[in-house]
């Protein structure tokens, strides 16, 4: 089973234009996360896929590979699904390109779906982690996510999910982490969907899947580093890469 690494790479961001060629040490932001991913040695291939020059150069020139988008695309999937089209590849795991501190243990645990038992029914699969702070799981910046028992996903909210009306009941609040992992085949028929009245509602690119019947495995993750949306962010991950 070949496993394949793609990195999404835009270089305008709203809230951090250029955020991925910001320098993090004797690094940009992207090179550690392309150099993160492939130190996990998961993957059989990785790929930064991105709409820029910069940023083609950026891994070309230090020996990383790279591949520029043909066509504009409104998400990280659409742009993956474009160049893993041709590519003799299984299972595709999506890495967010301002994630610099990519680690091995949750992407590890993400690719386990697909083994087990039940692994060959798994589609696709994601990361998610317990929200504790309530200020956090009220803030529809945070999407939330309710699971069945077999740990797949029921729903994905920017409100809070489940609502806690009886609060005497133990309830646990989940956020997702936009880290996936694709069958090809499911990727693929995922940017083939027209976006769905769910997504569009709330935003969440996910929902399109549970809307057409296609349930996400979910899966615990303790580990998140520092996802670089603002220049505080940046800060905060120097900080840390310190």
């Amino acid at each position: 089973m070949k496993i394949a690494a793609f990195i999404p790479a835009r270089y305008a961001a709203t809230r951090f234009p250029a955020k991925l060629m910001q320098l993090l040490g004797d690094k940009t932001v992207i090179r550690h996360t392309y150099d993160n991913t492939v130190a996990t040695g998961l993957f059989d291939e990785v790929y930064v896929v991105t709409d820029s020059d910069i940023i083609f150069q950026e891994i070309n020139n230090y020996g990383g590979k790279a591949i520029m988008s043909i066509k504009t695309h409104e998400s990280g999937s659409d742009r993956i699904a474009e160049a893993a089209l041709n590519m003799e590849v299984d299972i595709i795991v999506n890495v967010q390109g301002d994630e610099p501190f990519v680690q091995r243990e949750p992407l590890e645990k993400l690719l386990a779906a697909f083994s087990g038992k039940d692994g060959d029914t798994v589609k696709v699969a994601s990361l998610m982690q317990e929200l504790k702070d309530h200020i956090l799981i009220e803030d529809p910046n945070y999407v939330k996510v309710t699971v069945d028992r077999n740990m797949n996903s029921l729903f994905f909210s920017r409100s809070v999910i489940p609502y806690p009306r009886d609060k005497s009941n133990a309830i646990s609040y989940y956020e997702h982490i936009g880290v996936y992992a694709f069958r090809k085949e499911s990727l693929i028929q995922f940017t083939n969907w027209p976006i769905t009245a769910l997504e569009a509602a709330e935003k969440i690119e996910c929902l399109r899947y549970l809307e057409y019947g296609i349930p996400l495995r979910m899966v615990v993750t303790n580990y998140m580093g520092v996802e670089i949306d603002t220049p505080e962010d940046l800060i905060k991950a120097a900080k840390l890469l310190k």
